[in-house]
């Protein structure tokens, strides 16, 4: 595999042990990057380590610090905190299984791709992944990664497992701080039904790469701009008038049937088409009366 494993341990469950290799699952080269220049001469910034007092201080100086009191550290090397031991450094064990839907997804924060570190553990990885996908069950167990013990989950993709960090209960804000005040009411079933019609036409298959990071295009057209313009100013494109807020329900009622009208609400492919209407069998026409003799004058 071409790619650097970023963890080399091993999955534990009871006496089993499983040689396992972690890879990131996500990559962030589409991310445009800036560096501070300055002007005039057009160099980059460097940024020099300094003490107050001192000035420049050598890289071999420097030590990582805990302030345990305002202004007061407690100074650790490297190897006093490489010291510290944790199994979990080399060794993830399963210590429990749920269902998948009760971890929010406020608490998933990052995934990787485990995959067996040689030929030998190819069985007992195996039988863990379809284990997992038969029980329809997530493995949660906390490991240490860059320095930092995470609490973690498995479950099987594919051929392979993805391993997941997740926040700590103390990292998440609570929902009910924010929701409070929304109002528990029930909304006009005519609204809710325009709603409902107008996300069925919109439902389709999710397919990742059919969306694009607009920001990073029109970085990446600015800077293609500015090239031809030679260093000159890039006049801004106009921005689209923000909706007035405070809209009535009348306003969202034709908001909702205007949608339903517009080219672009087109139906998903998974919706089913209702078959066409008949078109009803028009009327005989009547006979025409016949015209009123004229009064003779």
């Amino acid at each position: 595999m071409a790619a650097r494993a970023y963890w080399q341990g091993q999955i534990r469950l009871a006496l089993v042990s499983i040689p396992v290799e972690l890879y990131s699952a996500t990559k962030s080269g589409a991310q445009i990057q800036f560096h501070q220049i300055h002007e005039p001469t057009g160099k980059r910034i460097k940024y020099e380590k300094v003490a107050p007092g001192v000035g420049p201080v050598d890289p071999e100086d420097i030590r990582k610090g805990f302030e345990y009191e305002k202004g007061h550290y407690v100074l650790l090397d490297e190897s006093e905190i490489d010291a510290v031991k944790l199994e979990s450094k080399k060794t993830l064990e399963l210590t429990q299984f749920v269902d998948a839907h009760e971890i929010d997804v406020l608490y998933f924060e990052k995934p990787y791709y485990v995959v067996p570190a040689d030929d030998l553990a190819e069985e007992a990885f195996i039988v863990l992944r379809e284990a997992l996908k038969r029980t329809k069950k997530v493995g949660l167990g906390q490991l240490t990664l860059r320095g930092r013990e995470y609490i973690i989950s498995l479950k099987p993709c594919g051929r392979g497992i993805i391993l997941e960090t997740l926040r700590y209960s103390d990292e998440v804000n609570k929902a009910q701080g924010y929701f409070r005040d929304i109002p528990d009411t029930k909304p006009d079933e005519e609204l809710l039904d325009l709603a409902e019609t107008l996300i069925s036409k919109k439902t389709a298959p999710f397919k990742a790469d059919q969306f694009h990071d607009r920001y990073v295009d029109a970085l990446k057209e600015l800077v293609q701009k500015k090239l031809k313009a030679k260093g000159g100013k890039v006049a801004p494109e106009p921005e689209e008038t923000a909706p007035s807020r405070g809209s009535n329900v009348v306003d969202l009622m034709a908001a909702l049937k205007k949608s339903l009208e517009r080219p672009g609400a087109q139906s998903g492919e998974t919706e089913t088409k209702k078959p066409a209407r008949k078109p009803a069998a028009k009327a005989p026409a009547k006979k025409a009366a016949p015209a009123k003799k004229r009064a003779a004058g």
